[in-house]
């Protein structure tokens, strides 16, 4: 796995003397730190200089409190359903860099890698979400605005919310990743409350459309290493890609998959085919100019967003579905983000999405 090399620290005056920016200014000792009162001129400097601010945006450390809310539903879509899980946004902006990624758009204004220090806050939140529902089964996810472990190793959050959520029995953190950055993971044995989920795609779509995250092989290798230590291990094949001869890469990806990891320690593997907003096209062309992942038929849908014709996605996915209950037939499959029919064509019926954690954990 290749790392981007922070160049430059920003630090916020509020929060230049808390524990944890000194800690992470400590993993940076020869990399130059200024202080700021507002951000913006880090932001508009980046925008303005460079040609491709959101790259060297990914070079930018920010340290600063987030004010608002830490915890938030999970954003679905119109017409689509949603698996209904709450998102912890620790970071913002990621060191990876994914051709399809909708940060390129929405962090369009403000490319920094941003890391809040005020974690405490975010604790007392969840412990209010915690007490709040003593009786549901709750799955908090901290990959919706990052990923959950590129940044592990500068921050150590992994090391703060293991141990708050083993504490308590009904809420269970996802950490979602394309890395292999479980070096504090493996600090732990016989965690039940954290599941270590990782994207993935064939080889090939790595290389052309994952930069900057670790190989297949690297993944599958991390992913059972946890899996040896007691971590529960998710999968989500998202998105999933059509191109020629992207049957045999898949079928192939799944079998790798299984030979590294016992499918009982899954608790839930998710499919979600290619999709984008139409403004994300002229940010992909102008980033990535030979790219032709948005080039292919793909049709607006009831969200807005683009998609591969309904017919391509059930054949898709009743293929990957097919290949993954060969291994074992109970395993826990959804989708993330498709609509109604889709659900009864391929499952046979709906899921009950306002409690969609209770459908999720009957093998956690």
């Amino acid at each position: 796995m290749q790392d981007l090399i922070i160049k430059k620290i920003y630090i916020d005056k509020k929060v230049r003397n808390k524990r944890l920016t000194k800690v992470i200014l400590g993993r940076f000792p020869d990399i130059p730190a200024e202080t700021f009162n507002a951000p913006s001129p880090i932001y508009n400097e980046l925008v303005e200089k460079h040609v491709d601010p959101f790259l060297e945006g990914k070079k930018v450390l920010v340290l600063s409190d987030f004010k608002g809310d830490f915890l938030k539903k999970c954003p679905g879509t119109k017409g689509f359903i949603c698996c209904n899980y709450y998102v912890l946004n620790l970071t913002t902006n990621c060191p990876l860099d994914c051709t399809y990624c909708i940060l390129q758009e929405y962090l369009k204004n403000n490319p920094v890698l941003k890391i809040y220090v005020n974690v405490k806050d975010a604790l007392k939140q969840v412990e209010k979400i915690y007490r709040e529902n003593k009786n549901a089964l709750i799955r908090i996810g901290t990959g919706e605005l990052t990923d959950s472990l590129a940044l592990d190793h500068i921050t150590g959050f992994s090391e703060i919310l293991i141990p708050f959520f083993e504490e308590k029995k009904n809420l269970f953190l996802e950490l979602k990743t394309k890395t292999n950055r479980i070096e504090n993971l493996l600090k732990y044995r016989g965690i039940n409350n954290t599941i270590i989920a990782w994207s993935l795609n064939p080889q090939s779509i790595i290389n052309e459309e994952e930069f900057y995250s670790a190989s297949l092989k690297e993944r599958l290798e991390a992913a059972s290493q946890c899996q040896q230590q007691g971590f529960k291990t998710a999968f989500h094949f998202d998105p999933i890609v059509l191109y020629k001869g992207w049957e045999k890469d898949y079928k192939a990806l799944i079998k790798k998959l299984f030979h590294h990891i016992s499918p009982e320690n899954i608790p839930w593997i998710s499919l979600g085919g290619l999709r984008y907003r139409p403004s994300m096209k002229p940010i992909v062309k102008t980033r990535f100019p030979t790219n032709k992942l948005m080039t292919g038929e793909l049709l607006p849908c009831e969200d807005g967003k683009a998609r591969y014709f309904r017919p391509q996605r059930k054949k898709m996915y009743e293929l990957i579905i097919g290949w993954l209950r060969e291994y074992d037939k109970n395993l826990n499959l959804y989708f993330c983000m498709e609509d109604q029919d889709m659900w009864r064509d391929l499952f046979s019926d709906l899921p009950d999405y306002k409690n969609m954690e209770n459908e999720l954990f009957y093998r956690v």
